[in-house]
């Protein structure tokens, strides 16, 4: 089966090789380029929990300065995973949506604690730190990245994609559904995904590539990618 995987290297690295350790085609189309911003400097101590929505944002945080037993929510796994490795101990993660997130949230930390901390992206799909400030809760959110679109690819990688188009692809979040959707009209192949299987992270991800023809649209969480091929 060819595989298209299209998060930054360092965040599928493992499932590439678990992948191709399975006897699959991997090919790699990263859409998104993840950049750190300023931010004001940050009193860690003032606040009794963070609040991170995607692993990119763990990255450019600066860890000295922390306490690693702060509570931390994490949105999904993956986040959770970046966050244990980055040495915070007492972590909760959600089942891979704001939603579910928002409710862990409501049902283990209480409003009287101190202030939340919620370190995030320049867009972000739902304004979690409105939806608590209006549950009762002090929450401060801090941008500590931005997201671009890739706009440059290696003109062989696009040829060969289009002799042998991927069986399934996997798109993990809004901004890289756009910029595939950009890809796709970049390079005029809006017409031949009909055999391909599109696998995404919620129905807000799916519905930016609505526009193009696949063979089936999967919504999955993430850890799920492998169950995900015997489905197919």
């Amino acid at each position: 089966m060819h595989i298209l995987l299209t998060r930054p290297l360092e965040d599928c690295s493992e499932l590439i090789l678990r992948f191709q350790s399975l006897g699959h085609q991997v090919s790699h189309l990263p859409l998104l380029t993840i950049e750190k911003t300023n931010y004001e400097e940050i009193n860690f101590f003032d606040y009794g929990g963070i609040i991170f929505t995607s692993a990119n944002a763990i990255k450019f945080i600066d860890l000295k300065k922390i306490d690693k037993n702060i509570t931390c929510f994490c949105v999904g796994d993956i986040t959770e995973k970046k966050a244990r490795t980055v040495g915070f101990q007492n972590t909760v993660a959600a089942e891979g949506n704001v939603s579910n997130l928002k409710e862990l949230i409501l049902q283990n930390y209480d409003t009287k604690n101190k202030p939340l901390l919620y370190i995030s992206g320049e867009k972000i799909s739902t304004d979690l730190d409105e939806q608590l400030i209006s549950e009762g809760y002090k929450v401060k959110r801090i941008i500590n990245y931005r997201v671009s679109y890739n706009q440059k690819f290696d003109e062989k990688f696009v040829k060969e994609l289009k002799i042998k188009m991927p069986d399934l692809v996997y798109v993990y979040s809004q901004n890289s559904a756009s910029s595939l959707l950009n890809f796709i009209k970049i390079h005029q192949t809006e017409n031949i995904w009909m055999n391909t299987n599109l696998m995404c992270i919620g129905e807000k991800t799916s519905s930016i590539l609505n526009e193009i023809k696949w063979k089936k649209i999967f919504l999955f969480n993430p850890g799920e990618e492998e169950f995900l091929l015997y489905k197919i």
